[in-house]
């Protein structure tokens, strides 16, 4: 599979991870969502279960070539380059235009959301009792979830392995948005945002020979945070990866479904016209992260007005549609050549 990759294929899979690595980043996106469009989201399940210990295995053994060739290690390499690069890139440019723009953000995202509804449902002919109730079981834990409070901050390091491991959760189970779990879990500033901004900081202070922060002990705390973080989300991913590729071989057509009330269910935390509600203290000033940004507490959804500014929010909402329906086209032009 991996010999038969062009140039282009290659390119394409970069710019499929950047996509994925900026839709984890959003809280109530999932990046499963842009792999499952996208065409490659089966790949990307199988690929993940090859990290097994038949891989270890080749590793320790020095037979990398078998390694990488068993874990299809080309299209998982680029496609997690491309996940990097927009976090430290595209995820930031996302940042900018949700503290501008956020109406007309959250409306692409809301019209992705839709399209990716009649992509996943238009191909589904199985429909049975057991899909329907796997369909409405999967609605009712996408819109739970998104009116769940979120719980207070927490940085014990087994409880930030915990968060690692649901993070990842949004890449391997379309619909379900790991950024916005650990919003509900409190998370979501102390790792998205604190903890980025300390392995910034300190490469900054590498670069520029300054190792000053070895005794900064909130930096180093940080880094900690960090790396616990993601050892989690690595195993979360590997461990994700087997559950869905056994539940994808054995029961299909309900995992489909339950995947389908899932994004169904996330549609209300991607609502665009809603108001933030922030954190504050009992002065009732804003509570700030180590950034000095606002932390958000939840959401206030409210029914758009007729204006100019709504319009505009639904050309969007189309033009998000319309993203997913061009992702879908050229997914299945992929299919086909692969075939």
């Amino acid at each position: 599979m991996q010999s038969t990759r062009t140039l282009l294929d290659k390119i394409f899979l970069v710019l499929k991870g950047l996509g994925m690595g900026a839709a984890n980043k959003i809280p109530g996106v999932s990046g499963g969502v842009v792999a499952f469009v996208a065409g490659f989201y089966e790949e990307f399940i199988y690929s993940l279960q090859k990290i097994n210990g038949k891989a270890f295995k080749l590793l320790i053994n020095g037979r990398f070539t078998s390694f990488f060739r068993y874990t299809n290690g080309l299209f998982l390499g680029l496609l997690f380059l491309g996940m990097i690069v927009s976090y430290f890139s595209v995820s930031k440019i996302l940042d900018y235009f949700l503290e501008n723009y956020p109406l007309y953000v959250w409306s692409v995202f809301f019209g992705m959301i839709v399209g990716s509804i009649y992509y996943i449902s238009k191909d589904f002919k199985n429909w049975n009792i057991k899909t329907i109730c796997a369909l409405i079981i999967g609605i009712i834990i996408g819109i739970s979830i998104s009116f769940l409070d979120p719980a207070k901050e927490n940085d014990n390091l087994w409880f930030v392995f915990f968060c690692g491991i649901i993070s990842v959760s949004g890449m391997t189970l379309p619909g379900f948005s790991g950024s916005f779990i650990l919003i509900l879990l409190g998370n979501y500033v102390l790792l998205l945002v604190d903890s980025v901004n300390a392995l910034y900081d300190t490469i900054f202070d590498v670069f520029n020979g300054d190792f000053s922060f070895i005794e900064d002990v909130l930096r180093i705390r940080m880094l900690k945070v960090l790396a616990v973080f993601t050892l989690g989300s690595i195993t979360g991913l590997v461990t994700f990866s087997h559950i869905i590729s056994y539940v994808l071989k054995h029961f299909k057509n309900i995992t489909l479904s339950v995947i389908m009330g899932f994004i169904i269910g996330s549609l209300g935390v991607v609502w665009p016209w809603k108001k933030i509600i922030y954190k504050t203290i009992e002065d009732g000033t804003f509570l700030l992260d180590s950034a000095g940004e606002k932390v958000i507490e939840n959401y206030e959804r409210f029914m758009p007005e007729f204006s100019s500014e709504s319009y505009i929010a639904m050309a969007y909402i189309v033009l998000g549609i319309l993203i997913v329906l061009a992702l879908e086209r050229y997914g299945q032009k992929t299919r086909r050549i692969n075939v």
